[in-house]
Order: C-alpha cells, then structure tokens, then sequence
C-alpha cells in the first residue's frame, strides 16, 4: 500500500504547480536579480513559481518594495525579493500586464486582461475608470510630476495627472497604431520616449505635442536609457543597437549585433560602457559600449525569452530582469482577443492535475480492493 501511494504521489510533487522553496532556473520563468549591473544574478522570487513575469515595479522611495505582474496575478515583496504575497486574487485575478508606484511610493497603479486598478496600500485594489483601447495595457510608466503616469494600451496613449482619477488622451499627434515602448526620463524636464510603428517620437510637455525622431530606415523596436546619464538614450531593432547621446535628438548605430543573429531585443538597460539587454533569446551584457556582448546563462533560464529589465531608483546597479514560458506578444494577443479561459492554463497546471486524478484513481482503485478482501475475510462461509 506504501509503495502504490508514493508511486502515486511522485508525478504529483514534480508536476503540481504551486508555491516551493526550490526552483530549476534552466526551465522555468521568474524573477532574476543583478546587484552588480547584470555581471552576476540570483533568483529573486525562490517560493514561487511564476511561468511569466510581465512586468516590475520598484518603490522610488523603498528599493525593497517590489510589484511583480506575472500570469497567476500580483505579487508584493517588502523585502527585495525574498518574500513574496499574492495580492487581492479576488480582484486580480488572471494576468497582470504592467505595475507602477507614484512617486511617493506608496500608490500604485495595475494593469490587467480585464482593466486597470489603483491601491493606497497593500490588498487594497480599486478599479480605474480608464478610455477605450486601455484594455489591456502593455505599459505603465511613472511620470515626474507627483501624479502623473503614462498608459500605453492596446490601442490608445493616455496620461493621468491625478493617479488614476482621470485620464487625458496623449496620442494626439502620434501615427493611428498602438504605443509599443515608452522611456520616461522623469528630471526636472520631463522627457517622454515612445515607439509607434516602428518609429521614435518624444515630448517635453506631458504629452501635448510629438516630435519624430530620425533613427535610421529599419526602425526602432524597444527603448532604454543610461542610468547614470539622462541625455544617453539606447534603441533596438532585432539584434542591432543605436545610441542618441542629446536626449534622443539624433540617433546612431552603435557597437557590434548580438551572437544570436535571429534575436530580438525586448528591453535595454546600460550604465556607461557597461550594457544589458533583454531579449528572445534572453539576457546579453557588454563591458565595451556593445562592442562585444556576452550570453548570460550562469543562474539564469538562458533559453527562455527574457522581458522587463528594471533598475533600482535609489541604487543604480541593482538590476531585475523577467522571464517568460510563454512568449509577451502572445499574452498580450491572447488578452486582446478574449482567449477562451482553458487557453490560459498553463502546460504545467494541466499535468498537474492530470497526475492529481491519476491519484485519486489508483487511491479509488486500492480502497475497493482493501474493502473487498476485508468483507471476504468478515463473511462467514
């Protein structure tokens, strides 16, 4: 009996997804954190088990208070990473898109599949009334402003002056196609970098008028900035870098392509010559300005497609990079398009419940034979 039970209940402990203390980063997504700007990494979230992390927000005013969107919901560590909450499941339930703190660091904002939502403390989420085409959001940027935030939706550009009160249109000025990158530089100037169908535009105002930026004939993917450099800018398109060095005014191709010919860059996060980036293929770093670039694989899913490459406000060279099982434009596709809910379960979440009724089967199985022999042996001849 023993024997047939812990048969039973191996696939169970392997295939089950739920919350663990041990986690193979070579096959899962998650949460990586750098505290050297990308030349070493660590799991950051070690008791969970997120195939997707979206998205990260970091407390300008606590580096220790993390949001992480991922595809089970919104998680909340107060203490960098080592211990994680779920927040409100109730209400956030399914995929969070994007995260961002206000500048006090205490309000924030969530984006969902099924809307936005607001919060002045821990498991306390509000819906946000927010315009057409918000829905769902690929992006939430904090502005410089105490109040302001950015909206980058499936379909529309918004901004918000009052945390989430109210919403003005941002797009007007912008080409008819959806905001797919945005850089906020929040300084005194305010400057505001967004990617719309394959090009550059930037605003000094709130988003009240757009300048087109040149970059050059074949486009820009994602957008990145020098932390310790406001007037460094970085753009991608596929496996190839350019560098504006005033503010994003002029822009020109920079250093050598990735190993990966066939890769695409998803973020980019760099610190003088010192230069990471995020990618399909997943993270690549280099100490020479892109001139030479490097795999990072040591404590790191290598083969997985790596997303959201956030640093620290208050300490620079602390850096967060997000993995994903499932590709982030088929998330979002599936968002934008009502994907039926059993298109949402994850390959894991269905083995584990196969092996769950496998167990529940032979245990079935074993009690009626255990009942059998017991009523022969009762049963007088």
């Amino acid at each position: 009996m023993k024997s047939v039970v812990a048969t039973a209940l191996a696939p169970v402990v392997l295939l089950w997804s739920s919350v663990a203390c041990a986690h193979d980063a070579s096959a899962w997504g998650g949460l990586f954190r750098s505290s050297d700007h990308g030349a070493t990494w660590f799991l950051a979230s070690p008791g969970t088990y997120p195939t997707a992390a979206i998205a990260l927000a970091v407390s300008p005013t606590d580096g220790n208070h993390l949001l992480l969107a991922t595809d089970g919901g919104l998680l909340r560590s107060r203490n960098g990473g080592r211990d994680w909450t779920r927040e409100t499941p109730s209400v956030l339930s399914g995929v969070v898109f994007a995260a961002a703190f206000a500048a006090d660091g205490r309000r924030a904002l969530v984006a969902t599949d099924g809307g936005v939502f607001t919060s002045d403390a821990d498991n306390d989420w509000r819906p946000a009334r927010v315009p057409r085409g918000a829905v769902p959001a690929r992006i939430i940027a904090r502005g410089a402003a105490p109040g302001r935030a950015y909206l980058a939706g499936w379909t529309g550009f918004a901004r918000t002056d009052d945390w989430g009160a109210s919403w003005t249109d941002a797009a007007p000025g912008l080409p008819d196609a959806p905001v797919t990158s945005v850089l906020v530089i929040p300084d005194r100037r305010e400057s505001v970098h967004v990617v719309v169908a394959d090009g550059v535009w930037s605003t000094h105002d709130g988003a009240r008028t757009w300048v087109k930026r040149e970059t050059g004939s074949d486009g820009v993917d994602a957008l990145g900035r020098d932390v310790g450099d406001a007037a460094r800018l970085w753009a991608a398109r596929g496996n190839r870098l350019r560098r504006s060095d005033d503010g994003g005014a002029s822009w020109r191709a920079t250093g050598a392509p990735l190993p990966e010919p066939n890769a695409s860059v998803r973020s980019v996060s760099a610190m003088g010559d010192v230069v990471v980036v995020a990618s399909d293929r997943g993270l690549f770093r280099s100490t020479d300005g892109g001139a030479r670039w490097v795999a990072l694989v040591e404590n790191l899913p290598a083969h997985l497609e790596a997303g959201p490459l956030v640093s620290d406000p208050s300490e620079p060279a602390r850096l967060y990079a997000g993995f994903t099982l499932t590709p982030y434009p088929e998330l979002w596709r599936r968002a934008a398009e009502g994907a039926a809910a059993w298109r949402r379960i994850d390959l894991t979440s269905l083995l584990g419940a196969a092996a769950f009724l496998m167990l529940v089967g032979i245990l079935g199985v074993v009690a009626v034979r255990r009942l059998r022999r017991q009523d022969r042996v009762q049963t007088p001849r």
